[in-house]
């Protein structure tokens, strides 16, 4: 399981060092093979173990093809989605179309997301944190099935 955010950097060639807790699970689940692709809510891109990835695409290939909703789906998630490699330095590169859609700068934050990673602009993450907090704690800001949820 992948959790934390961890301030990280993309250097000049869009490349981005995971963090070495990771390094190891990530070459016995999945040989250093990645996904990434965009988020199709959030401003940030989505990191997937291949292994995981897979499970995604064949979720996708069982929705009905004829509904606009899963072909919009299919070509957003689909259609971003690049293969990556860790390097022999634990690097992987970001792709330019996608850092740009992510309007990703040199300050980056990669957050655990259990079963994946999300790749934020730093200032981005920040705001977005600050508001999920916020949210939270306002009345009604938990489904009912939360709320029962011990921590």
């Amino acid at each position: 399981m992948f959790r934390g955010a961890n301030a990280v950097s993309l250097d000049a060639k869009g490349r981005v060092a995971m963090p070495s807790r990771y390094r190891d699970e990530l070459s016995v689940r999945c040989s250093g093979k990645l996904i990434v692709t965009v988020d199709a809510v959030d401003p940030c891109l989505n990191i997937y173990p291949l292994p995981e990835w897979e499970l995604i695409e064949n979720k996708l290939r069982q929705m009905p093809s004829l509904r606009e909703e899963t072909r919009r789906l299919h070509r957003t998630l689909i259609g971003s989605a690049q293969d990556v490699e860790l390097d022999g330095n634990g690097r992987f590169l970001i792709p330019p179309r996608l850092r740009v859609r992510a309007e990703l700068d040199k300050k980056v934050v990669l957050v655990g997301q259990l079963n994946k990673f999300q790749l934020w602009d730093e200032d981005t993450w920040n705001a977005i944190e600050l508001d999920d907090m916020a949210a939270i704690k306002e009345a009604g800001g938990l489904p009912e099935e939360l709320r029962d949820l011990i921590l």
